[in-house]
């Protein structure tokens, strides 16, 4: 921003301010409920310190570390839930500092008062808050707001996620180590810490150069022959490498090829899949279910890669997911080097929803903090789902403010 620094930027207090509360005050008939009213919004800016080389968390600001914004949102009974923005500059347009004001001067004052439980008229009044342009407006930011919520809903009546959706818990997620290589003759070494970490599946980030790419695929197929192999673009290819790209990848031993274009290039994607190279899957631009149904129905897709930060939160993500088992589309689950509490979130609605594949979830490869009291379990290559109502966690709130003020950052309160 124009002016100040960083550092003066997250240590602005933003003046409290609230939203009417709406009805009335009365007393309760004998086993009638109360709504339980969202009372106050505390936000918490914070950089998490990584390890490793990841492209997007490069320069300046990545050298801080992986932005985040950790939500409080406490009921007017007590309870509390907890979310996380995830904002990433260089993957979208969301920025630690947009995310924060939004966060701040948008979507908090319009969700004082509400009804704690009522996910859908929150994102209601976040959509008229921000209005959506092509989709939904700064997604990445209210999922952390949807988290939140769906954590204090969970906790308010004592569910798990899964139980909120009428779901099973599910079963330990198979996770993928990302390799992201500037060079070929980095590869073994990136892989062996994953093999290390007890991991036997890996995703590989290509584009724009082909050949380097299929030469990247083959090394990982010959150290990992039997593991799942995922080449992820992040829309690098123009149309016509990408379909060069595609046959190389999978003569290369790449399983499938994700976001190859940026999502506007329609028709690449549609000759993509008639092509038939590889099972084409698409992340980046489906925002909303109302975008994954029109792709769907334009035949561009085989199937997509799932994170409820680009989506806006679980309750779109999980849509998502049924669009694709409606349609008997491929669907992997992914996410945006999430920490602890996004990643929370999504082990709950994977294992919900009885992900196959091995999940690329990197936070645990990248990440070297936490702020849970118990941090969550990742074991031989395996994520295990949270015991407990809601996300199963339980936030640390001295370590968030340590790790906020070790970024430079104060806490910010809305209520």
């Amino acid at each position: 921003m124009s002016g100040i620094t960083r550092r003066e930027f997250l240590a602005a207090s933003a003046t409290a301010a609230a939203a009417a509360a709406t009805g009335t005050q009365r007393t309760l008939a004998a086993g009638e409920t109360r709504m339980i009213k969202i009372e106050k919004i505390e936000l918490f800016p914070m950089c998490y310190p990584m390890t490793g080389y990841f492209k997007f968390f490069t320069g300046p600001h990545g050298a801080a570390g992986r932005a985040a914004v950790v939500i409080k949102i406490t009921a007017d009974n007590g309870e509390v839930g907890w979310g996380q923005s995830v904002p990433i500059a260089k993957w979208s347009y969301e920025t630690l500092e947009t995310a924060t004001i939004a966060l701040r001067d948008y979507f908090a004052p319009v969700l004082i008062g509400r009804d704690s439980t009522d996910m859908e008229g929150a994102h209601a009044e976040m959509d008229k808050a921000i209005a959506p342009g092509f989709s939904t407006g700064m997604p990445i930011t209210r999922a952390g707001v949807d988290i939140a919520l769906h954590d204090l809903t969970g906790k308010l009546q004592k569910k798990s996620l899964a139980e909120l959706w009428g779901k099973p818990k599910g079963e330990p997620l198979l996770l993928s180590w990302t390799v992201n290589v500037r060079e070929l003759k980095e590869v073994d070494a990136v892989m062996e810490e994953g093999r290390k970490r007890g991991y036997r599946n890996f995703n590989i980030k290509v584009a724009p150069d082909p050949a380097f790419d299929a030469e990247l695929a083959k090394l990982v197929r010959k150290n990992a022959p039997d593991g799942f192999l995922w080449a992820d673009a992040n829309g690098g290819y123009d149309p016509e490498s990408a379909l060069k790209a595609a046959p190389m990848l999978a003569g290369a031993g790449a399983d499938v090829l994700e976001s190859p274009l940026r999502p506007n290039q329609i028709s690449g994607y549609q000759k993509l899949k008639k092509l038939g190279a590889l099972p084409i899957l698409m992340d980046e631009g489906c925002v909303s279910p109302i975008e994954v149904a029109e792709f769907i129905k334009l035949g561009m897709v085989d199937g997509i890669a799932m994170k409820p930060a680009r989506c806006g939160g679980l309750l779109s993500n999980k849509r998502q997911i049924e669009l694709c088992l409606e349609n008997g589309l491929m669907w992997l689950g992914s996410g945006l080097t999430d920490p602890d509490i996004s990643l929370a979130a999504m082990l709950g609605l994977y294992s919900a929803y009885g992900l196959k594949k091995p999940a690329a979830l990197n936070g645990p490869q990248f990440l070297t903090a936490d702020i849970l009291k118990t941090p969550l379990r990742i074991e031989g290559g395996f994520a295990y789902v949270p015991d407990g109502a809601g996300l199963g966690i339980e936030v640390d709130e001295n370590k968030v403010v340590e790790l906020m003020k070790k970024s430079g950052g104060d806490r910010i309160l809305k209520g």
